[in-house]
């Protein structure tokens, strides 16, 4: 992968084309929406938290000068809550906090108090995305899934059972990882009962492979799917699972990985590609900045272009 980064890199040098520009041509320009990481549970953490990440997205925000803007203001507000709330504020390698809440209601209540507080409407603002990481609930010996914070095993339809009600009380726009990577029976159920309401996304159950990516369109299994460039190898390969999800109606978050560098190689992918989305953790911590700092320098060049 490095490699095959480097190789894009020399070819915009050698163009003198910004790599964005070089990777997308003339239709990449759009910005995604950033799908910011702002509080984490599961093994992410070490808290009662069972949920691996909670994200919220500035769906009202007209460029992504704006969308950090309103993404900045609610993280201080969260900071500030959890503060005078006696929790901790430090932060993990995404930039996220991990106070010791009780559950997922727990935590978007708190997240829904710091987007009012920053002065923004929830639901029409900001809406809410999980990454649940299901896999790693998942106990192949009983088929269950253990909430070991939550002290509650669920298997499969209460598991979907479980997001229709998260659903219908928050602003929920996307659910990662819902269920375990090898569930394909339970993927299809999920992707009929919530996949016209929800973004089901896909990371662990396609890990950015084309082939398992196209035995989920063929069964009906999610309607999204998380890229991560070094699942899969290369850009080339990378932009061939972008293309097919895209031609088959699947939404595409690009994303960074938690073991991150300050290369902004994402930012230029995700406008390249038009992918809608990123998922590049918190406005904190220079390595996930770095990401966004790129998407806003694409913006101006775009605006200065006129596109």
């Amino acid at each position: 992968l490095a490699v095959s980064m480097a190789t894009a890199r020399a070819a915009a040098k050698a163009l003198s084309l910004p790599l964005y520009f070089y990777l997308g041509g003339i239709q990449g320009r759009k910005i995604p929406i950033p799908m910011m990481n702002v509080l984490n549970g599961g093994v992410h953490a070490n808290n009662p938290i069972d949920i691996q990440e909670f994200m919220i997205m500035p769906v009202s925000a007209s460029s992504m000068r704006e969308s950090m803007q309103m993404g900045t203001q609610v993280y201080r507000k969260l900071k500030k809550l959890l503060n005078e709330r006696g929790m901790s504020v430090s932060v993990g390698d995404e930039g996220g906090f991990a106070p010791a809440l009780r559950d997922a209601t727990e935590v978007l209540d708190v997240l829904s108090e710091a987007i009012k507080n920053a002065g923004f409407s929830l639901g029409e603002d900001f809406k809410f995305a999980l990454d649940v990481a299901a896999s790693e609930l998942f106990d192949e010996r009983d088929g269950m899934y253990h909430f070991n914070g939550e002290k509650v095993t669920r298997d499969t339809n209460e598991m979907i059972a479980y997001y229709e009600a998260l659903i219908e009380q928050y602003p929920i726009a996307s659910i990662e990882d819902g269920l375990a990577e090898d569930d394909w029976t339970g993927w299809q159920e999920m992707t009929k009962r919530i996949g016209s309401r929800v973004a089901l996304v896909g990371d662990d159950l396609f890990v950015t492979n084309q082939r398992r990516l196209d035995a989920g369109i063929k069964v009906g299994a999610a309607n999204a799917i998380l890229i991560k460039m070094n699942q899969i190898g290369s850009v080339s390969e990378t932009i061939d699972t972008v293309k097919l999800a895209q031609r088959r109606g699947y939404h595409t978050i690009i994303s960074h990985r938690s073991g991150e560098t300050e290369d902004a190689f994402i930012a230029d992918l995700s406008v390249a590609l038009n992918a809608g989305f990123i998922k590049t953790g918190a406005p904190c911590r220079g390595e996930r900045t770095a990401k966004y700092n790129q998407l806003l320098r694409i913006e101006e060049q775009l605006i200065t272009n006129g596109i």
